[in-house]
């Protein structure tokens, strides 16, 4: 399989990791759409969230709840858009849920956000 985001799990392509445990792991988007941008996947490949077990998803959204407090605290976000795509708007077919700080802040480089929230 040539997924993108397996790769990353896989530490073959290399990541600004915001978390990781033994079902998930989390990282910056590198094209964020706000400071902060955070993406979850599940470390087993699953192309969407219909594939995706319940208890899989649950923990997601968990974790997403760790890092939009951790975002908060480190960058002083004051609202967030968590999304995920299906078919035709999921760019890497690989289950990803999106966090996205929203500000009016200028998008800063990537190795700044993530020395902030490290």
């Amino acid at each position: 399989m040539d997924c993108l985001f397996c790769k990353i799990v896989k530490g073959e392509i290399p990541s600004y990791k915001v978390y990781e445990d033994d079902l998930v792991y989390a990282f910056l988007d590198i094209h964020p759409h706000g400071n902060g941008h955070t993406l979850i996947i599940p470390k087993v490949h699953y192309k969407d969230f219909t594939e995706l077990p319940d208890d899989l998803l649950l923990h997601i959204n968990k974790i997403a709840k760790e890092i939009t407090d951790l975002l908060i605290k480190k960058l002083n976000v004051k609202g967030f858009s968590i999304t995920t795509n299906y078919l035709d708007m999921q760019e890497v077919k690989h289950y990803h849920l999106h966090i996205i700080p929203i500000s009016h802040d200028k998008i800063k480089p990537i190795e700044e956000i993530y020395t902030k929230i490290k």
